[in-house]
């Protein structure tokens, strides 16, 4: 009975680790800068951000998003149960304590475990770790009694096949864009409304504290105790002690870089086609298919759009860019935090009609129109409409080339083990047989020799 409740919990807990392990992995294999981002922040507030390279912190992003992946599914199949197991628990005992950290210091308000899919706070994360770490050590305490999914001698299938695709993933993500866009900017969402506040949402709270002066001593005051006019004003702080509604699409807006001139409102409101070149560091930028991006301005222009570039750039960094690729569209200033949300692509390109996001592009995969279309206005032309893709067409085609061909392997490996047992089966049974009939034989040679 007791053996039986081992496991039980063991599988239980092996399921709850697996599942959350490989969600959490891969929604940040596919988003690899962003999980870069979140992984910078972390040094920033380490104070050590200028000291490791991005070719670093990006590296780690893809390899810590694989190995997490990977060992859901190893978990999950129970492949190399004590390694495996053990890894969980190691990788567990690392991140504990890392999530207790933020939570107190609270450096960063999001840890970035499950990227933008599903936002904790800080506190959530470290509650839902601590939960994974008492699984993780009920595995690792009991690794041989996880039920096997796939025989020892398929493995390296699954491990060889899990490294591949989750790798190819990433490396996909950073060549054109994230397969799945969980952010406030993904293609259908309209910005103006993304930044509207509902009416009846709680507002955030403040409390101003004023030091005031009398007889040469001070106190501090508040609205509530204010005290009568003897005494003379010294200062006053006022910190945040609520926060309120805070809208899914902040911190949005658009000033030229020349003027400083806010078009926000104006550009969201145009009910005509519009360009985005988004790049938050233009020092940084791919200039790789600048060529592209000049006849899509050189489109726009002909054709009556506005084509602008968004960018955090200074001054200085705007003209290299301008001396290094000849352009000749605008540029205007956005945060830098905004436009690393909006497209993970350096630089990216979206386009928007009446602030819904039609299209987004990397500058590896940019749309192509061709001489022959160059008055064809956007409307009449694919890359104008909203595109078909839609998120349950996404999870099929992620069923398919990775559920199913394990799930296969699952059942072609069960059937071979099945017919296995099988074989062993009767082959015993034949020996039995065998061996009851040579029994008898002897039996009645002996009774012959007897009566004899």
């Amino acid at each position: 009975m007791m053996e039986s409740l081992k496991k039980i919990l063991t599988n239980v807990c092996r399921l709850l680790v697996a599942v959350t392990f490989i969600f959490s992995g891969y929604v940040k294999a596919i988003d690899p800068l962003g999980t870069q981002y979140k992984i910078q922040d972390y040094l920033t507030a380490l104070h050590l951000g200028d000291y490791v390279p991005d070719m670093v912190t990006l590296g780690t992003s893809v390899l810590l998003s694989a190995l997490e992946f990977s060992l859901g599914i190893f978990l999950l199949f129970a492949i190399h149960r004590r390694v495996s197991s053990r890894l969980a628990l190691l990788f567990m005992c690392v991140m504990t304590p890392v999530t207790l950290w933020l939570a107190v210091a609270n450096p960063v308000k999001d840890c970035g475990c499950f990227g933008d899919a599903l936002v904790l706070t800080n506190w959530q994360t470290f509650g839902k770790n601590v939960v994974l770490l008492i699984c993780a050590a009920v595995i690792a305490r009991w690794p041989l009694k996880m039920v096997r999914f796939i025989s020892e001698s398929n493995q390296w299938i699954v491990i060889n096949f899990t490294f591949v695709f989750i790798l190819l993933s990433s490396m996909w993500s950073l060549y054109d864009l994230p397969q799945f866009d969980f952010r406030p900017y993904h293609v259908g969402a309209n910005i103006k409304k993304g930044m509207e506040i509902p009416e009846g949402a709680p507002q955030p709270q403040f409390e101003t504290t004023f030091i005031l002066e009398k007889n040469g001593e001070q106190k501090e005051f508040t609205l509530d105790n204010y005290p009568d006019s003897t005494w003379t004003f010294v200062d006053s702080k006022t910190v945040q002690t609520a926060e309120g509604y805070v809208p899914p699409i902040h911190d949005f807006s658009i000033q030229s870089a020349e003027t400083g001139e806010d078009i926000t409102e104006e550009m969201l409101a145009d009910t005509s086609y519009t360009f985005l070149l988004v790049s938050p560091h233009l020092e940084k930028a791919s200039d790789s298919n600048f060529g592209q991006i000049d006849q899509l301005y050189e489109y726009a222009e002909e054709n009556g759009y506005r084509f602008y570039c968004l960018t955090a750039s200074s001054d200085e960094a705007i003209l290299q860019w301008q001396d290094l690729t000849g352009a000749e569209y605008p540029f205007y200033i956005v945060d830098e935090i905004t436009l690393k949300t909006i497209i993970r692509s350096n630089p990216g390109l979206l386009l928007i009609k009446n602030g819904t996001i039609i299209r987004k592009w990397s500058h590896n995969n940019l749309p192509v129109i061709a001489n022959s279309q160059a008055n064809v206005p956007l409307h009449q032309l694919a890359i104008g409409q909203m595109p078909e893709n839609s998120v349950p067409a996404k999870v099929v085609r992620i069923l398919i080339w990775f559920a199913l061909p394990l799930l296969l392997l699952t059942l072609a490996d069960r059937l071979w083990a099945w017919t296995k047992w099988i074989r062993r089966k009767k082959k015993v049974l034949r020996k039995k047989e065998e061996k009851a009939s040579t029994e008898a034989e002897n039996k009645n040679e002996q009774t012959t020799s007897l009566d004899i």
